[in-house]
């Protein structure tokens, strides 16, 4: 049975803040809420052979070396979780995170309330490149490179876990063919289809898009909302403003120092955003450039965010640990260069937002998986993700860990 001792709030995928219920009753969580601002719900699950424990689980990572503001934390809040890429959160902290270069989707539990994961759970196994991850209405969705699948009442089946494919169409290409789901405002799960190439120009319209589908709807098919996106691996809704945001890729080969990888807002269904004609708005492909409209056609980047960075997750901070500053303002895991002289990115940074919505500037929030004078690198940020109690979750799929950031006021 869950027992919830104080009515909070929390943001849901849906993006809104909804009242968690006072009692719900289920049969293999037992909650029970901590005062500590510092510490998570503690839930108790059953013992069964798709669980682990990961509580003395080896941790090779270098925490000395990372920086953040002042009175801010880190630790390894989850070990033991090969490839973590994105990342979705139920309502009482269960952890849901997929992965990339594996085949399996996991669950992450703190049973004991301590701010630690203790327990891990494989959902699935055998899967093609299970990156994206969204929860809604107690079901967890996955997404392959092909279809979608749907985990019913997940918290109530952590120990029996089982998916029915809710959509198995989507393109079998895996060249950017991973990828990142969430749910919008409009209860539809958004999904986006990345170019199958570094550069092309793709036959079919689905490439280089982001699509929503109607999860709800038998037989439903995904509809085109956005068109010229290389390849988004994070989005999330504006608290206020309802409007999605969303990182793309910059494409390779053009130099170490262009084009930026871009932060794009969408205003409106339909919208291009330049892929592969124009760059981080103002670069025009020397291959396909002439092939498209003129630059003033394409909707320009809210923000330039550096070549080669790979930003991948990004979330609006919508949590009351950190301070005030950060309310409503982006977050983004700067996942990192692959092939630029000198590497770039491997930092979580904070985009700074007005309150017209445009970005007024970036500030680096958390660095240090980057030694930028030997050029080695010990991890890589993937995604980030708001717990309920507000402090933040970062993945890292080259050390196989969550971290976790908290604030507290000195």
């Amino acid at each position: 049975m869950i027992k919830l001792y104080f009515q909070k709030t929390f943001r849901m995928n849906l993006n809104i803040k909804t009242p968690l219920l006072l009692l719900t009753v289920i049969t293999s969580l037992s909650v029970s809420c901590q005062q500590n601002n510092n510490k998570s719900e503690s839930i108790k699950t059953s013992n069964i052979s798709n669980k682990s424990d990961i509580r003395t689980a080896k941790v090779e990572v270098k925490l000395e070396k990372i920086k953040l503001p002042a009175n801010f934390k880190i630790d390894v809040w989850a070990a033991d979780v090969p490839n973590a890429r994105s990342m979705a959160i139920s309502e009482e902290g269960i952890v849901f995170v997929g992965n990339r270069q594996g085949s399996n989707v996991f669950a992450l539990v703190d049973e004991n309330g301590d701010g630690k994961a203790d327990t891990k759970f494989i959902l699935a196994e055998g899967l093609k490149m299970p990156n994206g991850v969204a929860y809604q209405d107690g079901n967890l969705y996955v997404a392959e490179v092909h279809r979608i699948i749907r985990f019913k009442d997940i918290k109530n089946n952590l120990t029996n876990p089982t998916y029915e494919v809710v959509y198995d169409q989507y393109p079998t290409e895996s060249h950017h063919g991973w990828k990142f789901i969430a749910f919008g405002p409009d209860r539809m799960l958004y999904v986006p289809v990345g170019a199958p190439c570094n550069i092309c120009e793709p036959e079919e319209e689905i490439f280089a898009s982001i699509t929503r589908l109607d999860v709800k709807t038998p037989n439903a098919k995904p509809e085109i909302y956005a068109h010229g996106v290389r390849n988004t691996v994070g989005f999330d809704w504006h608290p206020v403003t309802g409007e999605m945001w969303f990182t793309d890729n910059g494409r390779d080969m053009l130099g170490d120092d262009t084009p930026d990888c871009e932060l794009n807002k969408v205003t409106a269904k339909g919208q291009h955003f330049g892929y592969p004609y124009w760059h981080a708005g103002t670069v025009k492909d020397p291959e396909f450039g002439d092939k498209g409209k003129a630059q003033s056609e394409y909707v320009q980047p809210s923000a330039k965010l550096g070549a080669h960075v790979a930003p991948l997750g990004m979330r609006f901070y919508e949590g009351e640990m950190f301070p005030g500053s950060y309310k409503n303002q982006v977050l983004i895991a700067k996942h990192g260069s692959w092939n630029r002289t000198e590497k770039s990115g491997y930092v979580v940074a904070m985009e700074e937002i007005d309150a017209a919505g445009k970005v007024t500037g970036e500030k680096i929030f958390a660095s240090g998986w980057l030694d930028e004078a030997t050029q080695e690198v010990w991890g890589r940020p993937v995604d980030v993700q708001e717990l309920p109690d507000g402090s933040l979750l970062i993945s890292d799929d080259m050390a196989g860990v969550i971290y976790r950031v908290t604030y507290s006021k000195q």
